[in-house]
């Protein structure tokens, strides 16, 4: 269950060579100048930029920076229109994390909205629950399961836009959110990726019900399966209950999500359906603004947030790839792919070790960011050979999938990277209602996330199950620095390619030389298979080596005979954005993901 072909939207082609064989060609034609693989040219603008991954969003983002808001406003009102746009990768039952560069004080904010598991709900009690699940609706690997109630912890991204907008917005929140309300009332035109994930999740709920793996699925189907089916490419879509909740919100603030009508109702239907969470949960919920962490590579400062997220091991596989002459190598030779996925073995060693929340674990955060460390995690590294299990032995003392990215930029010169998600599919498959429970009165328009699902049921795990406590995140933001001024705002979604991701896009720039939207539209693999925090089996195959067809065969031939297992797919690579700003002009240069439906828009 933890990977479903319905998620893939794309195929492997096989050969009888021992890997998957190089797909046709594309019928694409040629650039005119700049980078022949690029799509297109970066968007440039001066006044502001936004790069998200549905185009209504992006104007929504640049309609309020006209109106004179901020990047965290025009950012927020993205993020809300997401919510109801691409509901296969975000909204308000999900959580956020955040990167801002604040040009007053020339500093980067971090903030972790991430919530927490009930507080009323012990391990033992958990694994109880599970265990009296029917066996075919439990994961086959022995881990939470991935939909339902036993997935969903507080949702923290509502809590998240007003701790953003407390400290760095200036229009008030009733006209930031006015665009996605509209939109909600009004209908708009679904697009093409979203469509084709959209229908894939339903059918997916569809069967998971059937199963026994979630408690109650009327009003998922109300919601986001109007007329019976999920919408295709081009009808218009209308979520008037979203609209309504988005008012309440845009009115009375955070503390109507986490303290009155709106808790009122989700601790009803929490209880209405036997699951743990509860009113005094969703009233504790609180954000964190914590420091991002850094490495330098080649003179760059590459930034992240600390765990509970995974975006360290992005700087881990920087610094194990620093000891590399990257550029010498050369994007089509086999070594340049191989010491890449081997760097990332390492680090996800790590990450499936050490990542947690902060407050319930010890996580040697400068013994793992160390270069002394990549020099030893480095030396374990076989040109000749792929590596088969995780890398355990290199001990520290002492120490304890579905998603949206945006990115917006100001006038001013404020930044800020913004990921948010309902991690798989459109979430845990439950959504709220008023209390009614007999399909006659309003659901409250959105998903609960299935975040709780990367808790790890080992009680001697740093990242297990315990309550009140954050899981294991995924979702990632970044940022790039160079001599202390802001360079570039991005990120690039999709569960554990995100790491993988940034660090492809970090390479690509500095030893490739790269723009910013060239960057994203080389090739790029994705290794799956390595130990995961949240427990099941560990790897001990080497695991899997997905690649595009941008990567050449002979390159695929020559991995295979160093002991990878090859395959070309169409998935899962995950959805890029980004904002490159030109520290000696200010002109802004916006990227956005030819494998989503997105768009960067400035001016």
């Amino acid at each position: 269950m933890k990977r479903l072909a319905a998620f893939a939207l794309g195929a492997a082609f096989l050969s009888s060579a021992g890997f998957a064989a190089e797909p046709m060609l594309k019928d694409q034609g040629d650039r005119y100048a700049g980078a022949p693989h690029a799509t297109r040219s970066a968007v440039l603008g001066l006044n502001g930029m936004a790069a998200t991954s549905q185009p209504l969003a992006t104007q929504v983002a640049l309609d309020i920076l006209k109106q004179g808001g901020s990047a965290v406003d025009a950012a927020i009102a993205a993020n809300a229109a997401l919510g109801l746009m691409e509901p296969t990768g975000n909204g308000i039952g999900g959580d956020l994390f955040a990167i801002i560069w604040d040009p007053k004080t020339g500093k980067l904010h971090g903030l972790n909205a991430s919530g927490r598991a009930p507080s009323g709900q012990s391990l033992a009690q958990l694994k109880a629950r599970i265990s009296k699940m029917p066996r075919n609706a439990q994961d086959r690997d022995g881990t939470v399961p991935d939909w339902g109630a036993l997935s969903v912890t507080v949702p923290g991204a509502v809590d998240g836009w007003f701790e953003m907008h407390a400290k760095f917005g200036a229009l008030p929140m009733q006209r930031v959110l006015a665009p996605a309300i509209r939109y909600a009332q009004q209908g708009f035109p679904v697009s093409e990726i979203i469509a084709a994930a959209w229908a894939s999740g339903t059918a997916n709920f569809e069967v998971l019900a059937k199963a026994g793996a979630i408690e109650e699925i009327e009003n998922m189907r109300r919601v986001y399966m109007p007329g019976g089916a999920a919408p295709k490419e081009g009808a218009v879509f209308r979520n008037p209950d979203l609209a309504l909740t988005l008012i309440e919100i845009a009115e009375g603030g955070r503390d109507a999500f986490y303290k009155g009508s709106l808790a009122q109702a989700m601790d009803g239907y929490f209880r209405r359906i036997g699951a743990p969470m509860r009113l005094s949960d969703f009233a504790a919920h609180r954000s964190e603004w914590v420091d991002p962490v850094s490495v330098n590579y080649r003179g760059y400062d590459v930034w992240e947030l600390p765990p509970s997220g995974q975006g360290i091991a992005a700087l881990q596989m920087l610094n194990i790839l620093e000891g590399y002459d990257l550029k010498a190598m050369g994007r089509a030779s086999p070594d340049f792919w191989h010491v890449f996925v081997e760097a990332k073995k390492r680090a996800f060693a790590d990450r499936a070790r050490f990542y947690a929340d902060p407050a319930f674990a010890k996580i040697p955060l400068a013994q793992l960011l160390s270069k002394d460390r990549a020099a030893q995690q480095r030396a374990t590294i076989d040109m000749g050979a792929a590596a088969k299990t995780d890398m355990p032995g290199l001990a520290i003392e002492g120490a304890g999938k579905d998603t949206i990215y945006l990115t917006v930029a100001d006038k001013d010169g404020m930044m800020v990277s913004l990921i948010q998600s309902n991690y798989r599919g459109l979430g845990s498959g439950l959504v709220p209602d008023d209390g009614h429970g007999d399909g006659q009165g309003r659901t409250l328009g959105f998903m609960f996330q299935d975040r709780g699902a990367q808790f790890n049921l080992d009680a001697k795990h740093a990242n297990a199950y315990a309550p009140g406590k954050r899981p294991f995140h995924t979702i990632i933001p970044a940022f790039l620095t160079k001599d202390g001024k802001p360079l570039m705002s991005f990120g690039l979604m999709g569960g554990a390619m995100q790491p993988q991701g940034h660090a492809q896009i970090v390479v690509n720039m500095v030893d490739f030389g790269m723009g910013v939207q060239a960057a994203g539209d080389a090739a790029r693999f994705h290794h799956d298979g390595s130990t995961d925090p949240e427990g099941g089996a560990p790897m001990t195959d080497g695991g899997v080596l997905e690649i595009e067809s941008g990567v050449p065969a002979a390159v695929a031939e020559a991995l295979g005979t160093r002991g990878h297992t090859v395959r070309y797919t169409t998935g899962p690579f995950g959805g890029y954005q980004a904002i490159w700003r030109d520290p000696a002009t200010g002109v802004y240069r916006g990227a956005s993901e030819m494998r989503k439906d997105g768009q960067a828009g400035g001016y």
